[in-house]
C-alpha cells in the first residue's frame, strides 16, 4: 500500500521497534517525525539515511517525553514542517524492575510519564488536526504486559494496561470519525535493550549469547522467536491501510503465543 501524502509521527523512533516502524512508514512513502535519545551525529545520520533511502522527507524532533509543552510542540512542528501529523506511533518507553515494597517512587513516576502520560498528550495534541482531515491513525504500542503482568514491573505493567485502556477510549470518542486508534502488544523483540539483558543473562550464568536467549524465551514466548522490528513495522503499516479502517480499540498481540497461555 501506499502513505504517500502522509505524516507519521514515531516517538522513541532512533532505535529498536520505534526505529522499525519509522522505517517501515517511510518505505510505505509517509513523510516522518523521529524523536528520541542518542548522540546527535548518530541521530543524523538515522534521518538523513531513511531520508535518502526511501525518498521521502525525514526530520527529528528532541521532545522529552517526560514534559507535556514539549510533546505538544513536536506535534505542532510536525504539523508546520511536514504538513500535519497524519499517523502517529506512540512508542517511547522505560523499563524498571523492583518489588512493589523497594520500588522507587521516582521510578514510578518516570515510568508512569513516558509510558502513559506522554501517549496521551500527543493524543491529545494530534487528534485536533486528525478530525479536521477525516483521516488519522494512532497507533499506541503497548506490550503483552499490557494483557498480562509478571512479578517486579508494577509501573510498567501498570502503564501498559492503562494504554490499552486509553487506547479503548480514545477508539470509541472517534469512532464515527476517519480515525482509528490501536495497541500493538508485542513479547520479546530483539532490540539493542533487550540483546543487553541477554548479554548479561549470559554472562551471569556463563552461556552462550544465543542459549541465554532461548532461555529468555522459554520464561514466556511459546514460539520461542523473537519478533524483530521489522514484523511490527509491517503491522503498523498494515493499520494505517484501508483494509484496518474499521479496525479500532483493539489489542493486538505479537508475542509467539505468550498472552494464549
Amino acid at each position: 500500500m501506499s502513505l504517500q501524502g502522509k505524516v507519521g509521527v514515531v516517538t522513541g523512533s532512533t532505535s529498536g521497534i520505534g526505529l522499525g516502524i519509522a522505517r517501515a512508514l517511510a518505505g510505505a512513502g509517509a513523510d516522518v517525525m523521529l524523536n528520541g535519545l542518542g548522540d546527535a551525529a548518530e541521530i543524523e545520520t538515522i534521518r538523513a539515511g531513511i531520508e535518502k533511502e526511501f525518498a521521502v522527507r525525514v526530520l527529528y524532533h528532541g521532545a522529552d517525553m517526560t514534559k507535556p509543552l514539549q510533546i505538544a510542540e513536536m506535534i505542532a512542528s510536525a504539523q508546520a514542517k511536514l504538513g500535519g501529523c497524519d499517523i502517529l506511533v506512540n512508542n517511547a518507553g522505560i523499563q524498571h524492575v523492583a518489588p512493589v515494597e523497594d520500588f522507587p517512587p521516582e521510578k514510578w513516576e518516570a515510568v508512569i510519564a513516558i509510558n502513559l502520560s506522554a501517549p496521551f498528550y500527543a493524543i491529545r495534541s494530534a487528534v485536533p488536526g486528525m478530525k479536521q482531515k477525516n483521516w488519522g491513525r494512532i497507533i499506541n504500542i503497548a506490550s503483552a504486559h499490557g494483557l498480562v503482568a509478571s512479578v517486579n514491573k508494577a509501573a510498567y505493567i501498570s502503564a501498559k494496561h492503562g494504554l490499552v485502556g486509553l487506547t479503548k477510549t480514545v477508539a470509541l470518542e472517534t469512532a464515527q470519525t476517519g480515525i482509528t486508534c490501536n495497541a500493538i502488544c508485542p513479547g520479546w523483540v530483539r532490540t539493542p535493550l533487550v540483546e543487553a539483558q541477554i548479554v548479561a543473562r549470559a554472562q551471569a550464568a556463563n552461556l552462550e549469547i544465543e542459549e541465554s536467549g532461548r532461555r529468555l524465551l522459554s520464561e514466556k514466548q511459546p514460539s520461542l522467536r523473537f519478533t524483530s522490528p521489522e514484523q511490527l513495522g509491517a503491522l503498523a503499516v498494515f493499520l494505517c491501510s484501508d483494509g484496518a479502517s474499521n479496525m479500532t480499540g483493539t489489542s493486538l498481540p505479537v508475542d509467539g503465543g505468550w498472552t494464549a497461555q
